[in-house]
Formats: C-alpha cells, structure tokens, sequence
C-alpha cells in the first residue's frame, strides 16, 4: 500500500502499526489515522472484516453500533469494505471508521477515529492518495538435486509474507525466518500424538522432534491449560548442534495444529515477538495468550502454478446423523450426507470436473452426479480460473500448504467465500 501521509500531522511508529494525530486544543477536536500491517487472510472480505472490526473496533472502542457497505468494492484484485461506528471518549461523542482490504491472501485495514468533522478534507485527500497495489507474495527456488526440500516438480518453493516472515518447505517442516526468529511447523510424526497426559506427550514428542538437534538442554519444563482443545507446550533452553548458539526453544500443539517449534535467540525475543512468558503458563492461564502461537499455521501457503496440477485431485465428505424420537427416546434412523469431488488435471490446460453427492436416510438414499469440462489458467498464482463448473465460468483462491512428501490443494470459491474456509483436495494414487 502506497500513500501520502496527512500534511502537519503527528506520525508515530509501533510495532503492528502507523499512526497519524492531529489536534485542536482550542476546539477540542481531535483526529487519528491508525494504518495497521498486514495479516494473513482469512479468505474472504467478508471473514476479514468481521474479524479485524472485533480486533481493531470493538476490542478499543466498543462502540454502540456499526454501520457496514451492503457490498464490498474492488480495485485491482482487492476486495474492500468498510464500517461506521460510535463510542464515547471522555464524555464527547466519536465516531470510528473502519476499512478492511483483502487480496492475494492478505489483509490490511485503516482504522480512523474523530471527534470531529473538521478533518474531512484531510482525510479525504489521504483517502485519494492510496494505491493498492499487488505485493510480491512469492518468490520461486530453484529446484536442485541436492535440496530433497526443494527436489520436486512444484515451482514454488518459498514464500515472502509482506509481514517480514518467510515459509520455506523443507523435508520434515515447512521452516518460517523472521530476524533472528525460527519456527518450524513439522509434519505428523509417528510417536507425537496418543493419548496421554500433557506432561508425557509434550515428552515424548519433545524427544522424537526437538532434542536429536540440541544439546545441553536447561530448565526444561511442559505447561497446558485446560480448555477443550487442551494446548500442550514445552520448554527449555539449549545450545544449537549444527550452529553452536543458545536458543530458547518452545515446543507447542493445540487441537489439530500439529506440533510447531519457536526457536527465539533468548526469552526476551520470544517475549517481544509474541507478547507473553510462555514459563508463566498454568492450568488456568487465558488461551486467548496462544493466538499468536496458532496463528503461525497461516503461513504454510505456498503459489499454485499452472504446471504442478497434473493430476486427479479429490475431496471427500461424510456426515452422519443418528435420530432419536423426542417424545419417547427410541432411536428413529441415521441420516447419512456423503460427496466426492474431483479435479483431473491433463495436457494443455485442460481439465474435468466432477461432483458425486448422496444423502437421505439409511435404506432410502438418493445420488445426484455433475460433470463440467474445460480449459483452466492461473491468472496470479493464487487464483485458478476454469471456464466452466455447472453453469458457467467460475474462479478459485487456491493456495498449496504442505506435509510429509506431499501437498494439498487449497480452494475457495472466489464469489462465494463464505466463512472463508478452503476445501482440501488430496493426489489421487
């Protein structure tokens, strides 16, 4: 994002945002500008708004009521909406506007805040100066013999993250740089996850994924905290085999994540990156403190090109239903939701499409079938465009995320996004 900061106001630098003042002493009026950097997407306008109006809007200011565009705007591959609130500050009212955008698997918002409506002019001029532009998510590696991380037919190895992070696949991880920051997201490994205590599991996985690459481990120790998807975490401090440095390592999973490794230079880096002693955790400690944690799984994307699909991609479905009769407890039948859906992907940018649904009840079950075939491009990489799926032309958000010797394909519907979640497709054998 390009723009021209307000002439005369105040400019100050945090860490998660810029922020523009200006003030009226006299007036007492006031108005601030907050450009907030941005995060990985939730995967549509829609998602990206709500979240960042809870976050951004409701967190700070709480206000009263919230005004929202019916329809999100576009420019240049962005999707934009935006928001109006109220709140109180110091007895006086004010007003709060929010403006999400969302493209190319981010999100970015301006957040304004007044009291008054004499800075309309300025802000309108900083409004006109904005220039969306496309960010260079990706950058591709070369695949070489020597590299098994890189030693595939995918063209995208890497990915530059406008945040300052990268993603780096790797044999057994996809391996996150930032400064002198390191996580790794490792793959399932056999022996990381049974049914246990939280102190044994942390561990055993400990054993099996951390320690072969460290020595002289210190004041290790394993926390959770009771919630229903119970996060595990271990931690320690320890010397670096291959570099010989000491490392504060935190070993953490919660619910599916699987097991993701923090490699910090010292604490007070974890400290400053992610905003919490992860050696104060306790049983009844806020999960709320673990966000940031979790939300490093965002960063295993990775580009689609047009020349890694080769191949039949599916997607399976199964739901099941038990009834019971209300009135006198006796069970009433199962109802069953099945679907099957598959992309194959051939020579000259041709593909077929089909969808296999079955659903009723159990000895009553009705199928239904649709097929389209066509042509596909990907028009930026994280975008596949078909011309034609059922009735008509239709374009996908699509991004890879990785494991153990494989990849998965991520989809979303470009027009119907929903809650933002993407359909997994796995390689057919």
């Amino acid at each position: 994002m390009i723009y021209t900061p307000p002439a005369g106001w105040k400019k100050e630098e945090k860490s998660n945002l810029t922020a523009y003042s200006m003030t009226d002493n006299e007036k007492n009026s006031w108005c601030q500008i907050f450009i907030v950097k941005s995060t990985v997407s939730k995967g549509s306008i829609g998602a990206d708004f709500e979240s960042e109006w809870q976050e951004l809007a409701v967190k700070n200011y709480h206000p009263s009521e919230m005004s929202q565009s019916d329809k999100a705007e576009e420019a240049d591959g962005w999707k934009i909406k935006s928001g109006v609130g109220k709140f109180v500050f110091n007895k006086s009212d004010a007003n709060i506007i929010l403006t999400t955008f969302s493209g190319y698997g981010r999100c970015v918002s301006i957040v304004a805040i007044t009291n008054s409506g004499d800075y309309s002019s300025a802000t309108k001029k900083f409004w006109e100066s904005i220039d969306l532009v496309k960010p260079s998510a990706t950058t591709p590696v070369t695949p070489t013999a020597t590299d098994p991380a890189v030693n595939n037919h995918f063209a995208f190895n890497t990915t530059h993250f406008d945040d300052g992070w990268t993603s780096t696949v790797q044999e057994n991880w996809v391996e996150l740089t930032k400064g002198s920051m390191k996580v790794l997201l490792h793959y399932p490994k056999e022996g990381t996850v049974f049914a246990a205590d939280p102190g044994p599991l942390t561990d055993a996985a400990w054993n099996i994924l951390v320690a072969p690459r460290y020595s002289n481990l210190q004041n290790y120790k394993t926390a959770y905290i009771t919630t229903y998807d119970r996060p595990y975490l271990g931690m320690g401090y320890a010397t670096e085999n291959v570099t010989g440095k000491n490392v504060f390592i935190v070993l953490f999973r919660q619910g599916q994540t699987g097991w993701l490794e923090f490699i910090a230079p010292d604490k007070n880096s974890f400290l400053q990156q992610y905003k919490f002693d992860p050696e104060t955790i306790q049983w009844d400690s806020n999960s709320d403190l673990l966000i940031p944690l979790i939300n490093m799984t965002n960063y295993n994307r990775f580009s689609v090109a047009a020349s890694d699909l080769t191949g039949k991609w599916t997607s399976d479905f199964t739901g099941i239903q038990q009834l019971y009769n209300v009135y006198t407890g006796q069970y009433a039948g199962m109802n069953i939701n099945q679907s099957n859906e598959e992309f194959v992907f051939t020579t000259g940018n041709s593909y077929n499409w089909k969808l296999l649904v079955v659903n009723g009840t159990v000895g009553n079950t009705k199928y239904a079938e649709v097929k389209s075939a066509g042509q596909f491009s990907v028009p930026n990489n994280w975008q596949i465009h078909f011309s034609r799926i059922e009735t008509g032309p239709r374009t996908f958000h699509a991004f890879w995320s990785c494991i153990k010797g494989a990849r998965i394909l991520n989809l979303l519907d470009a027009n119907t996004t929903g809650a933002g979640i993407y359909t997994k497709y796995g390689l057919a054998r």
